[in-house]
């Protein structure tokens, strides 16, 4: 290891030593699921904001959290940070013949799809040597966010051909399926609402508004777009819009509540046209 990962490991040690700090020493790989998940989130946001150093801080958290993860095994004679380097090397080198191994298996260079269907060639064999359930899907981590844990499976099933074709008329397919998700969606809504069938109604529309998002998230995955950081960046903006509308509201002494829809409404539309002076006045 080097210099400087050696003094974060021997920082991490004396954080949790004897005599060390009260908080870390009773942390457990449990009690500090959420702050990984937290810091791995924080990351997404500084790359989304492009905020080159900001990524480097939050980077330098989520590591203290590997850290924090070897040490504790560490203590309790699981493994230690080094058994964690050398698997991830071992595995890089295993999963890159193409580029720790050149020329043992294939006469031309692959191209990024061939690496990816390699990739997943290896991890199936590593999954059989390591007696795992051999299913394409398997691997794919059920605490995923939804629409990416969806993302996810659906581009493994598609490397196995399970999948409509990728050319303009693949494309059209899924659209359809789509559109046709969103019509079962309405006459689910619709249906009449009644004591006796209002479990069953309810329950209809749960799962016809489930295929709807994952079809949506087939459409997205076939524009080459990840649904996860498309609905992110999304709910990123409605909320500097909407604080637009709260500064506006503040701005003539009064809460955003005290304003009416239309009031709102004005102020959101001259929000996405990038904000502008007096926008409640604005007649758009």
């Amino acid at each position: 290891m080097s210099t400087r990962f050696d003094k974060l490991a021997q920082l991490m040690a004396a954080l949790r030593a004897p005599n060390g700090c009260p908080w870390d020493r009773k942390q457990t790989h449990e009690s500090l699921k959420p702050y990984l998940l937290e810091e791995s989130y924080e990351v997404l946001d500084a790359i989304d904001h492009q905020d080159r150093a900001k990524l480097s801080e939050e980077l330098g958290d989520v590591l203290l959290q590997v850290l924090f993860h070897g040490q504790i095994a560490s203590e309790n004679g699981a493994f230690t940070l080094d058994d964690v380097l050398d698997r991830l090397a071992d595995k890089l080198i295993r999963r890159h013949p193409h580029v720790f191994a050149p020329g043992t298996n294939e006469t031309t260079p692959l191209n990024s799809d061939q690496v990816l269907t390699r990739w997943e060639d290896i991890k199936k064999a590593e999954r059989r040597a390591a007696g795992r359930p051999d299913s394409v899907l398997d691997g794919i981590p059920a605490a995923l966010p939804a629409l990416l844990r969806a993302y996810q499976i659906q581009a493994r099933a598609s490397r196995v051909g399970f999948d409509w074709s990728h050319d303009q008329g693949g494309f059209e397919q899924v659209l359809a399926k789509v559109e046709e998700e969103i019509r079962e969606l309405q006459e689910a809504f619709r249906l009449p609402e009644t004591d006796e069938a209002s479990s069953t109604r309810q329950r209809d529309i749960v799962a016809e508004l489930g295929d709807v998002l994952f079809s949506l998230v087939n459409l997205s995955r076939f524009m080459k777009v990840n649904p996860e950081d498309a609905l992110r960046l999304s709910v990123n903006r409605f909320v500097e819009r909407f604080r637009f509308i709260e500064r506006e509201a503040s701005r003539t002494g009064r809460s955003v509540g005290e304003l009416s829809f239309d009031e709102m409404n004005n102020l959101w539309e001259a929000a996405k046209r990038g904000g502008s002076a007096h926008a409640q006045d604005d007649p758009a």
